[in-house]
């Protein structure tokens, strides 16, 4: 299944309004609904290695942008947009914990949020509503979303073809992979730092969104 979703994508992404979804799905992936738009990056630089660091810019300048639209839905739609959009994407039950984690971490969870499987998108919204510093909040988003996706770019301007053959090789190799690394960050956010006592607080946290 995984290696069908990957070939269908990318054939996508050789479409030719394949940077304007590309940009749609970062923006997205930030204020709308959560969709990564990391495997369609990777494959378009890979169709294009020599456009791959331009990807990487567009796709890091629409997920901050789709970030900021999710923050001031949350600081000023919460009850009348925020709330519906977390519920009809099975989200709400998620937000007093996502709320928990930003003050108890800060900055560091949205920096560490590119390597964490917490959507980009339930971050955004839940730190709208609860007044995390603006200022605060865009350089972290600036910080996580390009060290991943400018990253993502310059590795396949300068690897693009050898990382394909690659990929088709070890495909499945590199999926599991993947999902221990993402895995292991996520459980260093949850407990490094001596931040145990407040990763088991926000694990309990109810759906009341003032909790913590």
């Amino acid at each position: 299944m995984l290696r069908r979703l990957y070939d269908w994508v990318l054939d996508k992404a050789g479409h030719r309004h394949a940077v304007w979804w590309l940009a749609f799905f970062a923006f997205a992936d930030g204020g709308l609904f959560p969709f990564p738009p990391h495997p369609l990056l990777a494959l378009m630089c890979l169709s294009q290695p020599r456009r791959a660091v331009r990807y990487g810019l567009i796709t890091t300048v629409a997920s901050i942008a789709g970030g900021t639209f999710g923050y001031l839905v949350g600081h000023f739609l919460y009850d009348t947009v925020g709330l519906q959009l977390l519920s009809a994407l099975g989200l709400e039950a998620k937000f007093p914990v996502a709320a928990c984690y930003l003050r108890a971490y800060g900055v560091e969870i949205i920096v560490l949020k590119g390597a964490t499987p917490i959507p980009f998108l339930l971050l955004t919204v839940t730190a709208g509503f609860i007044g995390f510093p603006l200022v605060k909040f865009l350089l972290a988003s600036l910080l996580s979303r390009g060290a991943i996706f400018l990253g993502i770019g310059i590795l396949f301007k300068l690897f693009g073809p050898p990382i394909k053959t690659f990929i088709d090789k070890y495909f499945a190799y590199i999926v599991v992979a993947t999902l221990i690394v993402i895995a292991g960050l996520f459980y260093v956010v949850d407990f490094a730092g001596g931040h145990s006592s407040a990763g088991d607080k926000c694990a309990a946290a109810t759906l009341d969104p003032s909790y913590a």
